[in-house]
This record gives structure tokens, C-alpha cells and sequence, in this order.
């Protein structure tokens, strides 16, 4: 079983307008709500990928009781810990090709209610091959939480996978998880310093598609404690630094379509290879190919099976030297 933490999950709210009249008022032509959050994403992936998953996480009000009440539906196990604010929705405006969003920070957590929850994940990581812990964190939980249950799930034997950002990220990478799933935005953040290729570069430097790889390497290698640092480089595939050396995994082509919930796609696979215990080679092709089906998927943070595997045989895995 692989545990998927989300501490900080949400109700995702899309309204699809032909145009938006930011005056005025709008009537949406379709409104679709969904559980969302990071790791609410990797869970239904997991589920989709036929993986015994559980989700662990805070809920609270109305809000929360719909999350709930939709990951029943989609048969997707979850137990969450009740707190008493308000889950947060996220609220999406699709208007042609634009996609604007309003993000709620979600509710207030008090450490009797985190304190609620460590005593479940405790419990669940008795079963656990591997625990993924996913997305931000809501406001009352330290910018070290993360850390703390990194460390709980190594003194149980269970390997983790991170995927956050900031200072959430430095501190848990330092608390020595097996995987950290940084984007190059976060990855920059945290060096910095850009990490794409200033235009009067030469042009033997190691870069590829606009990513310079070596300062991409050079960033992951300042995540200090994490065995594996895993970078999705967006329609340029993913670099991974790990013991075992740099890796480079790269879909066939540019995928078109909505790259929303496409990270949190490889998160799942980088887990289920974790798990399973595949060579870095085929836990990087497996992630890219599924990041890739997820992005060309009519629907956010799907996929279609039929995608995934001809991505699958299309992705090309070689190491970075």
C-alpha cells in the first residue's frame, strides 16, 4: 500500500466561459467540481493505475465533507482527520485558452488536530511501502512538518517522496526522504538564480529545449539529504539526480493540452517504481510517459490509459554525464 498525505486539500471549482466579463455578469457553459490538491492527485492516479492506495489528510466543514463524499464515489480510500475551519476551494476561470485561478489558503490547523493526524499516519505506516507527501501547507503547520513525518516514516522503514515548495522543500529534502519532485520554477526558487540559458551563452553549453541542464544538476545537488532529486522540466521531460548518477528522461514530443495535475502524475509514478523497486531507467520512463498522458488528457489530472502506454514505448531515458 502507498500512503498519500495531503494535508491541505481543496475543492476544485472550474467555470468554462466563452469570454469573461470581469464587470459584469458571467453564465458559465459548464462548471465541473472535483477533489483537488496535490496529493489528492497522485492518489487518484495511483488508484487509476490499479496501486492499493490511502489517503491521509485534514478535512473540516461542508467543504471537507464534499471532498470526502467525492473520493467515496471514485472509490478512492481515504481517512482524513477533522479540523474545525473550512476546507479550501480553489476556483478556476476558463475563458478560451486562459486559465485564471484564485487559490484559497485553507484553514487554520491547531496542533491538537495535527497531533490527531500523526497518530493515524503513525498507525498506517505499519502497512506502507511507501509514503508520498504532496502539496502546500495550510496556515497553523511549521515550514518543517514535512520533515517531521519524513523522519517518522524512516524510523518505520518506509521511503518517501516529496513533492512541495520553498522552505517546506529545503527543510524536508534535509530530513532525507528518498525521492524529492521539485518543478524548475521551485527548484529556481530555492538556488536563487534562473535556470534557463542566458541568450549569449555559447552554444556547446548543456542545455536542451531553453533548460540549461547543467545548472539544473547544479541546483538539485543543493538539496541537501535527499537521496534522489527528480526535476520536471515541462514539455523538456525530467533530470533526476540520484546515487546511481544523472538521468534524463524525454517524451517523444511536445505534448499539447493541460499540463495541471501532470507533476503530481509523476509523483505517483516515481512512488509505484519506489515501491516496486525498478531501476532508476524505468522509474524515470514510466514517470514521463504518465506526466505526458495526463498533460494531453481532455480532463485535468487524468489519463488515458491508451496514452500512457504509447507514451511508454516513445520516451527516451539516458544518462547525463
Amino acid at each position: 500500500m502507498i500512503v498519500v498525505v495531503c494535508l491541505n486539500p481543496a475543492l476544485d471549482v472550474t467555470h468554462h466561459v466563452d469570454a469573461v466579463d470581469w464587470g459584469g455578469v458571467n453564465r458559465p457553459r459548464a462548471v465541473r467540481a472535483r477533489p483537488g490538491g496535490k496529493g489528492l492527485n497522485v492518489a487518484r492516479t495511483l488508484h487509476a493505475l490499479g496501486v492499493d492506495v490511502l489517503v491521509l489528510g485534514l478535512a473540516g466543514g461542508v467543504t471537507g465533507a464534499g471532498v470526502e463524499a467525492a473520493l467515496r464515489v471514485l472509490s478512492v480510500p481515504a481517512a482524513f482527520t477533522p479540523v474545525a475551519g473550512e476546507t479550501r476551494r480553489t476556483f478556476s476561470v476558463v475563458d478560451d485558452s486562459r486559465v485564471t485561478a484564485f487559490h484559497e489558503a485553507g484553514p487554520e490547523v491547531g496542533a491538537d488536530e495535527f497531533a490527531g493526524f500523526r497518530r493515524g499516519y503513525e498507525q498506517a505506516l505499519e502497512g506502507a511501502t511507501a509514503v508520498v507527501l504532496s502539496g502546500s501547507l495550510p496556515p497553523g503547520l511549521e515550514a518543517g512538518t514535512y520533515a517531521t513525518l519524513i523522519e517518522t516514516a524512516t524510523v518505520a522503514g518506509v521511503p518517501a517522496v516529496l513533492d512541495t515548495h520553498g522552505e517546506a522543500l529545503r527543510r524536508g529534502a534535509a530530513a532525507g526522504p528518498a525521492i524529492v519532485k521539485p518543478n524548475l520554477a521551485e527548484l529556481a526558487a530555492l538556488a536563487g538564480r534562473p535556470l534557463t540559458p542566458a541568450k549569449d551563452r555559447a552554444k556547446d553549453e548543456a542545455r536542451d529545449g531553453g533548460t540549461d541542464l547543467a545548472a539544473v544538476a547544479a541546483a538539485a545537488g543543493q538539496l541537501r539529504g535527499a537521496q534522489a532529486v527528480v526535476v520536471t522540466l515541462g514539455p523538456d521531460g525530467l533530470l533526476a539526480a540520484t546515487g546511481d548518477g544523472c538521468w534524463r528522461a524525454r517524451p517523444p514530443a511536445a505534448v499539447a493540452g493541460n499540463a495541471t495535475g501532470a507533476g503530481d502524475a509523476v509523483a505517483a509514478a516515481l512512488a509505484h517504481g519506489l515501491a516496486l523497486g525498478r531501476p532508476w531507467d524505468e522509474r524515470l520512463r514510466h514517470a514521463a510517459a504518465l506526466g505526458a498522458a495526463t498533460a494531453a488528457a481532455p480532463v485535468a489530472g487524468e489519463f488515458r490509459r491508451q496514452d500512457y502506454l504509447g507514451a511508454l514505448s516513445a520516451v527516451t531515458v539516458e544518462e547525463v554525464r
